[in-house]
């Protein structure tokens, strides 16, 4: 049976604990609740070296993990290959990109070819101002794309279900809400007693353009980094005859910024060989390794996590720091 990260290094402390206690105290342990509070945080992360492949040989001698800049020791350590997936495509379907929306489409199908497996799972959601799911969690790359066809041929409206609860909206694009309640979405469909490993990923096309959201950025980088979900992001921006405009700039820099503080990468769709961006994007979510600490903070407040490898010329990609649990 395979179990956690966390799982396992709360079975590997209570056994400690036990072992420890005072002979008085062993005897009594019939009658005794024995309470472990471990604040355990888990992370996954890619190495890559100087030419840009996956580096698949590390052991936890070889990284350090830094908590708000102090070392911390490793509980638990392991890579894992050929994982499952969890995927939550968000396709913007705002004003600013119909000029792209073909490309959505294309890009979009390319991607599951050559990602989706019948292991995995993907769901797709679409939004303006308003985020609807579009395709619910299947296996298969052609339920989705027809219901991408179909509900762009209802004019981006139709009878499907809204993701969170209905709310009026003036018209915008709600880039951060999308992020928010797909990740919910994608934390819900998880079945309850899989114990199959997995990873969770949210692959979104968009500008990174914000104007009607009741979330921020930092509650959608908050939501994927609690669920350990990697953010991806296919950019494609709008830039008139005048040349790139401060709303543009800020896109860019909102894509980069999620997806590099979920662990993930941000492409930009018109110069990038999106072909082998999906491929590295599935090598990546395939093969990565798992590692997790205990935490010496426990003040609800948000702290930088860096993971650094010993070894020169590697580049780890991690989230960039987790919110502690209050009341550990």
């Amino acid at each position: 049976m395979l179990i956690s990260a966390a799982a396992f290094a709360q079975t590997v402390l209570a056994q400690f604990l036990l072992a420890a206690l005072p002979p008085f105290m062993a005897q009594a342990q019939d009658s005794l609740a024995i309470r472990v509070n471990v604040g355990l945080v888990n992370v996954a992360f890619t190495a890559r070296d100087a030419s840009g492949k996956l580096v698949a040989d590390l052991t936890k001698d070889d990284v350090d993990v830094l908590d708000d800049g102090m070392p911390q020791g490793i509980s638990f350590f392991a890579r894992s290959s050929d994982l499952p997936l969890a995927l939550g495509l968000i396709s913007d379907v705002s004003g600013s990109q119909d000029p792209f929306l073909k490309r959505h489409h294309h890009d979009l199908d390319t991607f599951l070819k050559d990602v989706l497996t019948e292991r995995d799972r993907a769901f797709l959601a679409c939004f303006g101002n308003h985020v609807r799911l579009v395709s619910d969690y299947t296996a298969k790359r052609e339920p989705l794309m027809e219901s991408l066809k179909d509900f762009d041929g209802k004019q981006k409206g139709g009878p499907y279900p809204e993701l969170g609860p209905k709310e009026r909206r003036l018209l915008g694009t709600a880039f951060y809400d999308a992020l928010w309640l797909a990740t919910m979405h994608l934390t819900a469909g998880e079945k309850p007693q899989s114990t199959e490993p997995g990873k969770r990923a949210l692959i979104v096309f968009s500008d990174g353009e914000d104007n009607s959201s009741a979330h921020h950025m930092i509650d959608a980088i908050e939501a994927a980094q609690s669920a350990d979900a990697v953010v991806y992001g296919i950019r494609y921006t709008e830039i008139d005859k005048h040349g790139i405009n401060g709303r543009n700039k800020y896109g860019i820099s909102v894509m980069n910024r999620i997806a590099r503080d979920t662990g993930g990468r941000d492409f930009d769709a018109q110069e990038t060989d999106m072909k082998r961006a999906f491929k590295e994007i599935g090598e990546e979510l395939r093969s990565s390794y798992e590692l997790a600490y205990h935490s010496p903070n426990a003040d609800g407040s948000f702290h930088k996590l860096v993971i650094r490898a010993k070894r020169a010329g590697i580049v780890i990609r991690a989230k960039a720091g987790y919110f502690a649990r209050e009341g550990l």
